[in-house]
């Protein structure tokens, strides 16, 4: 990369072509062999929506124009490749002529996603640690990192853009510093900083086969295109003035909804500034400055990305539907109840999965997308500590989601999936509380409610593999073969049943032997007896009650025995 930081020629981006190597490219070099690419090479899982909301797609979406309908769009993702045509709209939308000079990471007039110039109130910059979440900066401090703030971070000028935008989606709602130029900074600093758009979501970005087909299948479908007035964070002098909006070039900020799809994507949500050092590896950003930036009103329905939990009757003055946020601890294939959430809840209250999934389902309803294609399923998200001024927990995670799943009105394949973690759950809980039953027989307690080590964990986590199985191999299974569905069914509550009663075991091996006699608990008027043989009778009923195929095989074979 030059010293400008050239982000549309340079070594940028690491990419992973089809064939497993890596390399490295520019922004152009992506979206030209697009096809050519399988993924993103990105340091973690909320990076991804960060490269494709701040870079891809609204490049992409500017420069060639979203689809209008289903048709157009099917057109594009079976040619599998942008066009001669589309190739020459890129080039020249990252040409000179338009606006490649605003994508220079070091630019003196005009850095990329950065204020040229700005300054802190008090005069001084910070470590580019406070740039990346997982390393101890200010109040941040990671359980497990490498460096302490008195270390210094030497960022490549490729990290920097990635983490440089990482600020800009999930940056912490800690005190900032005050620059000079900001009519709001007070005392130095500037306070009742909310965190990053994207820290208040549960971001599910669906994925193909390559990086072309990816970037397409985050692409909306809008039968009136963008809206006018609607420019991307790099154009911010193409809006209009009515607007209001304050130059994300400028100090100066302001609390504002989106103006659109390409604003809401490239919102610049801090004001930065890098400061860079030159090394014997060449140069590298160590220090920074990040100040508060724009505010967003509220997350637009039409956010592609986000979960969403809807309201049938909400308070006053607030929407129907707000974001979810993924639950830290459970991984994707456990949330599938809110991926596959096609339709708003009839009665009441409950979730519903993102617009772009809704679209896959209506796509492969019209044919456009085939029943079989390898869908997968990226989901992350930020739990955050103390006043959402610190990081506490990164959510990622990524699953193959069969297509059918998505009909919305073909409910056959969904209900088949919901079942079986339904099952999985129901067979944790049942764990815990054998576990309980336990621990109150050999004279304790039980766990107090999120608090311990537990058993349901462990079974939940060694069931994962198993989990993804079942999911590519749905991809093959259709509407009409009942037998297969149900050989597939009987072999999901065999590997249930197998690692439950692994799991049982080993707690039935820990109790020590005074559980064997139990102890009587007086509670109020009544008596509970607690022994291990009863709480192992306990849990095994209410297995046959939540696994019945596996239970009614094991009858079968019972009276085939006895017969014989």
């Amino acid at each position: 990369m030059d010293v400008n930081g050239d982000l549309v020629h340079g070594a940028t981006l690491t990419v992973v072509d089809v064939d497993g190597s890596t390399r490295q490219t520019g922004l152009l070099g992506a979206l030209s062999e697009a096809h050519r690419i399988r993924r993103l090479e990105l340091p973690v899982h909320t990076m991804l929506p960060v490269v494709l909301r701040q870079l891809m797609l609204p490049i992409m979406f500017d420069a060639l124009g979203v689809p209008r309908s289903r048709r157009e769009w099917g057109e594009r993702f079976r040619r599998g490749e942008f066009s001669e045509e589309e190739l020459a709209s890129l080039a020249q939308y990252l040409g000179p002529g338009r606006y490649g000079d605003r994508f220079r990471l070091f630019d003196a007039e005009r850095p990329f996603a950065q204020v040229a110039e700005l300054k802190a109130l008090n005069g001084e910059t910070k470590s580019a640690a406070q740039l990346v979440p997982s390393v101890a900066s200010g109040n941040n401090v990671p359980l497990f990192s490498a460096l302490s703030e008195a270390d210094e971070l030497l960022l490549t000028p490729g990290d920097a853009l990635l983490w440089l935008l990482h600020v800009h989606c999930w940056d912490t709602a800690s005190i900032k510093t005050g620059a000079e130029g900001d009519p709001q900074a007070k005392n130095g600093k500037t306070t009742g900083n909310p965190t990053g758009p994207l820290g208040q979501l549960g971001l599910i970005v669906p994925t193909g086969k390559t990086l072309y087909e990816t970037l397409l299948l985050n692409t909306p479908v809008l039968p009136d295109g963008l809206a006018a007035a609607d420019r991307p964070q790099w154009a911010p002098d193409e809006r209009p003035a009515d607007l209001g909006c304050k130059s994300p070039a400028a100090p100066a900020w302001s609390e504002r909804p989106a103006s659109g799809l390409l604003d809401l994507l490239t919102f610049q949500a801090r004001r930065v500034r890098l400061f860079t050092c030159e090394t014997e590896q060449g140069m590298r950003v160590n220090r920074v400055i990040v100040s508060a930036g724009d505010r967003l009103a509220r997350t637009p329905e039409y956010d592609p990305h986000t979960a969403w939990h809807h309201t049938a009757k909400p308070k006053k003055g607030q929407p129907h539907r707000r974001p979810r946020r993924h639950t830290s601890g459970r991984t994707a294939w456990q949330g599938l109840s809110t991926l596959l959430a096609m339709t708003l809840p009839e009665q009441g209250d409950g979730p519903y999965t993102s617009l772009l999934l809704r679209q896959i389902g209506d796509l492969q309803a019209d044919r456009v997308l085939s029943e079989r294609y390898p869908l997968g399923v990226e989901t992350s998200g930020l739990e955050y500590g103390t006043q959402s001024a610190v990081v506490e927990n990164a959510i990622g995670d990524d699953l193959p989601l069969p297509v059918n799943a998505l009909l919305a009105k073909d409910k056959w394949l969904r209900e088949a999936l919901l079942e079986c973690v339904d099952q999985a759950d129901q067979v944790a809980r049942a764990l815990d509380g054998l576990n309980n039953d336990l621990r109150r027989a050999s004279g304790g307690d039980s766990l107090p409610r999120e608090k311990g080590s537990r058993p349901s964990s462990q079974f939940l986590h060694s069931l994962d593999r198993t989990m993804r199985r079942l999911l590519v191999g749905l991809r093959t299974v259709v509407a009409d073969d009942d037998e297969l569905l149900e050989r597939v069914w009987l072999a999901w509550e065999q590997s249930v049943q197998i690692a439950a009663d692994r799991e049982a075991a080993l707690l039935l091996a820990a109790a020590p032997p005074r559980a064997v006699v139990g102890r009587t608990v007086r509670s109020g008027d009544k008596e509970f007896v607690y022994r291990s043989g009863k709480a192992d009778g306990v849990f095994r009923k209410k297995l046959a009650e939540i696994l019945t195929r596996v239970a009614e095989e094991r009858r079968a074979t019972s009276k085939e025995v006895a017969a014989a």
